[in-house]
């Protein structure tokens, strides 16, 4: 499993509360990174079915679409607004 891979689903900028900067997940694995070290809250139900997603799509027992949807639904439960990065 390439979890580098960018081609899975269109990149997001995600505003953190709190935070000055947003970030842009453009991979697994800065999901991965976001949902363990910068992420505002652990205890959400979509938090955690959003964490286990991660693993699951790392491990390919399901899809990256499948992993991006559950980490959507984890940030909408967060508070963190979601932006779609257009790239040219």
């Amino acid at each position: 499993m390439d979890w580098d891979a960018t081609s899975a689903y269109t990149p997001v900028g995600l505003a953190l509360r709190g935070q000055p900067a947003h970030r842009v997940v453009r991979t697994l694995r800065d999901a991965a990174y976001m949902l363990l070290k910068e992420w505002p809250s652990d205890d959400g139900e979509e938090y955690v079915t959003a964490v286990k997603a991660c693993v699951d799509a790392i491990s390919g027992e399901i899809t990256q679409q499948q992993f991006w949807d559950a980490f959507l639904r984890a940030a909408d439960e967060a508070g963190i607004a979601a932006l779609t990065v257009v790239q040219r």
